[in-house]
């Protein structure tokens, strides 16, 4: 697989590349920031990196959350590019997506990932696991498998794999890919819980012996899953997904933010903001830093030359400083660009990437939605309602941290808001 190059683009083609949506933005070599990377006003993700390097009496299990197309990802990736972590850490990053079905995601399932992916990791990276450990986990192994032959009602033959690496690799894949096989593996995982903690936590013990490092696991995309699918995990079994000796970083979905659940997590949670574009109830003044932040995110992926300075703007003010929203009207617009045979982008190809996101609202949002979308745009107060966790992770409505937090409706639906009014 080709490595990718963070370049910036000087054509419509490479741009077109720069501003994929999901373009994960690893460090470079020598644990350099990824060319990419920007840092925001106010560098909020230094609490999290302060939690991170913190002392502590047991691992710290932290919960990142912000909404969709914040920089969660990004964030998260360039904890990777400080050498304090490197020296405390031996991390490890990936994504549940890659582990099992977040569609149906469950306690036991991102328990089995954690260990999975610690002894993969390592070993991969030429680890050495001690006999004494391999003894074991091939002792846990053939009790899995003996349970799961009793659960099948006889199917003696069955087996996980030869090996310790191909049982972690094909259990996961049932879990991911096969719903009665995922639900008979749980079945056998919550009769001895225990002893998968026991595995876990000493694939992790043998990992800090060997390298005079604890492990640090840095979970992406568990903030995808339902609220009631958080609720359960990160609620609900809080204290079992607490016993893994080793650090972790759960992403966790803004819902849980917004309910009354969240105080189970909220000594350990770190929310990342939007960027702030305007002051509270005047959004047609500009926040310079604001603004200068998003346009540093253009002009790092793409050339100047390739957008007209007031289509840039309006991109901008059109984002509602969620980067994500940024690279999605940028694409857009360069495909207007490209079809009507331009040399750079236009107002009028910002404008048709806003209609674009402001159409795809109008088909789900009803009538009582613009009306409290319209309340919302009018006194930017963020305060319980029960359409406000739905329209949030819509980024219907996007929250902003000053003094205190504020919202407003995404920019592209001040049209659609106000035309109904």
């Amino acid at each position: 697989m080709a490595v990718y190059e963070y370049l910036t683009a000087r054509d419509f083609d490479h741009a077109w590349l720069n501003f994929e949506l999901d373009l994960p933005l690893p460090p470079g070599k020598n644990g350099q920031p990824n060319p990419f990377y920007v840092n925001r006003p106010g560098n909020p993700a230094r609490i999290l990196l302060d939690a991170v390097l913190a002392p502590f009496y047991r691992p710290p299990k932290l919960y990142f959350s912000g909404h969709r197309g914040c920089g969660k990802t990004t964030e998260m990736l360039h904890l990777l590019s400080h050498r304090e972590v490197y020296r405390k850490y031996w991390p490890i990053h990936f994504s549940i997506r890659e582990e099992t079905d977040i569609v149906d995601l469950d306690f036991r399932d991102v328990l089995l990932a954690i260990g999975s992916r610690m002894y993969r990791a390592y070993t991969e990276m030429g680890g050495e696991i001690p006999s004494h450990l391999q003894q074991e986990l091939s002792k846990w192994k053939g009790k899995v498998e003996q349970e799961i032959r009793t659960v099948l009602n006889g199917a003696s033959s069955y087996e996980l794999g030869s090996s310790i690496d191909a049982f972690f690799i094909n259990a996961g894949l049932k879990m991911k890919l096969e719903p009665r096989m995922r639900v008979e593996l749980r079945q056998v995982f919550e009769k001895d819980l225990s002893g998968l903690i026991d595995v876990i936590n000493a694939i992790s013990r043998a990992i800090q012996k060997r390298e005079k490092r604890m492990p640090l696991l840095l979970i992406d995309d568990m903030d995808k899953p339902s609220f009631e699918q958080a609720l359960s995990i990160f609620h609900d079994r809080r204290e079992i997904m607490a016993q893994p000796e080793c650090a972790i970083i759960y992403t966790v979905s803004t819902a849980l933010f917004y309910s009354k659940e969240f105080n189970a997590i909220r000594d350990h949670a770190f929310f990342l903001p939007n960027v702030t574009l305007h002051p509270f109830k005047e959004p047609e003044r500009h926040l310079t830093e604001g603004y200068e932040t998003m346009r540093r995110f253009t002009y790092l992926r793409m050339d100047a030359s390739l957008i007209d300075a007031q289509a840039l703007e309006d991109a901008i003010t059109y984002s509602g400083g969620v980067f994500r929203e940024m690279a999605r009207l940028i694409r857009s617009a360069l495909g207007y660009a490209r079809r009507r045979k331009g040399s750079q982008i236009e107002p009028q190809d910002v404008e048709s990437a806003a209609n674009e996101i402001r159409n795809e609202y109008r088909r789900i949002l009803d009538n009582n939605d613009i009306a409290y979308l319209r309340k919302v745009s009018e006194h930017n107060r963020l305060e319980y309602h029960d359409r406000l966790r739905p329209l949030l992770q819509l980024l219907a409505i996007l929250e902003y941290h000053d003094k205190e937090n504020w919202c407003d409706i995404h920019p592209v639906l001040r049209k659609l808001v106000h035309e109904q009014s």
